[in-house]
This record gives C-alpha cells, sequence and structure tokens, in this order.
C-alpha cells in the first residue's frame, strides 16, 4: 500500500527535522571550539583553580541534543548513567540523584527504612564516621536522628584510624560511615570485614574517589551502600549530580523511593503500570484499587535530576580512564619535585591504587611559615588551593553542640585543621602548569 499524501508529510518532516537537528549541533560544537576552547598558559596571570571540570564540544552536543527532546526530567540519558557507572564499578545497581549529598542523605536513610525489620538504623543509633572530612559524611547521620561517633584519622593518608574504628565499636552500633579522602582509599577489605562481624552496614562516601581501587577492586566493590558526586570539581561533572550504588535489590528499591518522595512504586517517570496492577495494591489503611503511583511507604525527600544534567554525565564518561588517568600522573609529578623539608607528603594506603582528587601537604612541626602565609603567597601567584574540607568539624561552629561520641583524641585532626591544605591535580593541568607550581612551591621555600 502507497503511502498517504499526509504519510509522505510526515517522512519528510522527520527527514528535514534530523537534518535540523544535525545542523544545530554542529553548530553547538564550532561554537564549543571556539568560545570553550583551552587558552594558552600564562604563567602569573592565569589561575590554577584547585579544582575543575574538563569538558569541549562532546558535553555541548550532548547537552543540547538532549535538550532539543525537552525532556525535563530524568529519562533515557539518566537510565543510561545509571548503568554505565554501576557497571564501571562491578555494582548492580545505581540511583541517580542531585548531587553527592543527596547521595549521603538516601544512602543512610535507606539503612533506616521499616522494609529493613531488625536490621533497620532506629533513633539515636550510632554511626562511626571520621572526624576529618567534607561536612555532608556527617550531616545525613545528625539529619536522620543517628549519633555519629567520631574517630580521629591518620596523616598522611587522611583517612580514619582504623584501631580507633574497631575500638569505636560498640552495643548502639548500627553502620560505619567513611570516606575515601581525596580519593585515597582506606584499606576497604579490613573495614568490610569489621562490619561483617558485628552485622553492621557500612557506608561508603566514594564522592571523591571514582576510580580508585583497594586489592585490586573498585572501592564501591567492599560496601553495602556507597556514593558518588559529580559536581564541576569531581572526577566527572554533571553540574548538579551524584549517585548511590547497591548490590542488594531491597536497598535499591529503598533508596529509589525516599529519592522519589517516599512512594512505593517503582515505575520511573513518564511510566505507568510496570507491576502489571497499578489499581491492584492494598497497603497502609488505604482502600484496595488505591493508585499505586500515589502510596508511599517512606517519609522522602525530591532528589531526582534532570537528563539534561546527566546528558552531560554520559559524555564525560567516555573520557573517564582519561580522566582518571591525568590525576595519577599529575600527583605524580607534584610528589617527586615537592620538596619535603618543610611538608608531609601525601603518601596512598598501602595495597590500593588511588584515582586522586587532590594533592595533600602538611606543614611540618619545625616549618618557619604559617599555612596562612603560604596559601596567600600561591594566591598571589594565581595557584588555588583548600582547606582539608571542614579540618576538625567538632571545631565547626555548626557542630558544637550536636549529641555526639569521641574516640580516643583528636590530635591527627587538629593539626589538619592548622596545618593542612591541598592543591589540584586536575586533569586540565599541563606539563607547564605543573612545572610551574613546583617552582611556585620552590620560590616561597628558598628563602628559608
Amino acid at each position: 500500500m502507497l503511502p498517504t499524501h499526509r504519510g509522505r508529510l510526515s517522512c519528510l518532516e522527520a527527514i528535514m527535522t534530523d537534518c535540523d537537528r544535525e545542523n544545530i549541533l554542529e553548530e553547538v560544537g564550532k561554537y564549543f571550539d571556539v568560545h570553550h576552547r583551552v587558552k594558552d598558559f600564562v604563567p602569573g596571570l592565569t589561575y590554577i583553580p584547585s579544582a575543575a571540570p574538563v569538558f569541549d564540544r562532546d558535553e555541548g552536543m550532548s547537552l543540547v541534543n538532549c535538550a532539543l527532546d525537552f525532556w525535563l526530567t530524568g529519562g533515557k540519558e539518566a537510565h543510561e548513567l545509571e548503568y554505565s557507572l554501576a557497571h564501571y564499578q562491578n555494582k548492580a545497581y545505581g540511583t541517580l540523584c542531585n548531587s553527592g549529598s543527596s547521595a549521603n542523605l538516601l544512602a543512610l536513610a535507606a539503612l533506616t527504612s521499616e522494609r529493613l525489620d531488625g536490621r533497620r538504623l532506629k533513633p539515636g543509633a550510632e554511626v562511626i564516621t571520621a572526624a576529618v572530612g567534607f561536612p555532608t559524611t556527617v550531616n545525613a547521620i545528625i539529619q536522620l536522628g543517628l549519633t555519629p561517633v567520631f574517630v580521629d584519622v591518620r596523616i598522611p593518608s587522611y583517612n580514619a584510624d582504623l584501631a580507633l574504628v574497631d575500638e569505636a565499636i560498640g552495643k548502639e552500633t548500627g553502620a560505619i560511615m567513611l570516606a575515601h579522602t581525596l580519593g585515597n582509599p582506606f584499606n576497604a577489605l579490613r573495614v568490610k570485614r569489621m562490619a561483617e562481624d558485628c552485622g553492621l552496614y557500612l557506608v561508603t562516601d566514594a564522592c571523591d574517589a571514582l576510580g580508585s581501587e583497594y586489592a585490586g577492586k573498585h572501592v564501591a566493590e567492599y560496601s553495602d551502600l556507597s556514593t558518588l558526586s559529580m559536581y564541576p570539581a569531581h572526577h566527572m561533572s554533571c553540574g548538579e549530580a551524584g549517585m548511590v550504588f547497591t548490590d542488594s535489590p531491597m536497598l535499591n528499591q529503598i533508596v529509589r523511593s525516599f529519592r522519589d518522595w517516599g512512594r512505593d512504586c517503582t515505575c520511573a517517570t513518564g511510566q505507568d503500570g510496570k507491576c502489571g496492577k497499578r489499581y491492584g495494591w492494598q497497603l497502609g489503611k488505604l482502600p484496595f484499587g488505591y493508585d499505586h503511583k500515589f502510596i508511599y511507604s517512606e517519609i522522602g525527600y525530591n532528589l531526582k535530576t534532570t537528563d539534561l544534567a546527566a546528558a552531560i554525565g554520559n559524555a564525560q564518561f567516555q573520557k573517564l580512564p582519561k580522566f582518571i588517568a591525568a590525576r595519577r600522573q599529575n600527583w605524580q609529578k607534584l610528589r617527586e619535585n615537592i620538596d619535603d623539608r618543610f611538608f608531609i607528603l601525601p603518601e596512598p594506603e598501602r595495597n590500593s591504587n588511588p584515582s586522586w582528587f587532590g594533592f595533600a601537604l602538611t606543614l611540618r612541626p619545625d616549618a618557619p611559615f604559617t599555612r596562612l602565609e603560604l596559601v596567600e603567597f600561591l594566591e598571589a601567584k594565581r595557584i588555588g588551593s583548600r582547606m582539608l574540607f571542614g579540618g576538625n568539624l567538632l571545631r565547626q561552629p555548626a557542630y558544637l553542640n550536636i549529641k555526639h561520641r569521641v574516640v580516643g583524641t583528636m590530635k591527627q585532626a587538629d593539626i589538619i585543621t592548622e596545618k593542612t591544605f591541598w592543591v589540584s591535580v586536575s586533569p586540565n593541568l599541563t606539563p607547564e602548569m605543573l612545572t610551574y607550581m613546583v617552582e611556585t612551591f620552590a620560590d616561597f621555600t628558598k628563602k628559608w
């Protein structure tokens, strides 16, 4: 049967639409080539930030291609990114959300679900964590009515002192939640065994550690739940996005429920009746036949992100091996060339292969200058730096009056608060930038 006039016109419109899209994307690529090209480095004038996204026409074209579909929430791009990142880390499930901080909240919130019966974390349950780090590793513990138990860290790994973690485990302990600091893996095998021996959950904040390995495995493989950030400063960027990984079908379902308002239904946005009985449920005290899309089994949030963000992430994911290799190479260049007379230089954890987020330095006790003097000098030379996040969080204004427990002293945490900072190992660093960074450190220290 020959196509009708309307049918022939529809085919022509589809061809024209495809051509229009190709033309638009090619123009976007040209725009990015011109307006987002890497500019020549001028020592002392070009700013070297502590972290920055690395992107080109690929990300721009992916973003605009997605925008042309005008699908305004999570969809095919989000599903692709969830699968890619979960598969990359040998995890069964990945749940995309709007930030790494939200991922931490979702991971820990999932462990409070009544669906876990006797294994759920009840209000007041203790969660062991490190005193030094980014606030949102700890914030979720407090926000969910749980009790943080703080342990000191070790220099120069900057990870939790595992002897203190072991000592901190008590009858009220329900979980261990630790970060792999600046991409440096802690001894994940030892912590996993601690958790298993004591019937505890292990949640790892791997927001700074995408690609990091311990004993030949991705760090995410050791935990019940693991989190990731895809903020612009991180290993790969979606702008604002994060993810939660797990191998447990139950935990995956609970995480997604908490992310999606607490609803019981597992249908994706725009999907209805995946279970085949949308009106065949009776839960809680609701009448039989209540629409499953509006049945809520958790007191949840709305922490979803969009396909627009995921489209950027899918383009970034293709470059991830190159990004990780560059980070390792840049870290090694700094490690080999910065004079250790006045600095404690960072060390990878034994049996690990870090995917570095930054290069940490701690002033030695006899250093004849202060951290402030040095970082101000670096800033004047257009080299950015950062503190080791919140330092000893117990000294931060927000945490002075929280309910908590401390095991051991905070000696190392206090040293970090007063003497530690880090600089970039971002993939956007060129050999010229790295040489300039090393020379600038040498210029500062040569007077002593």
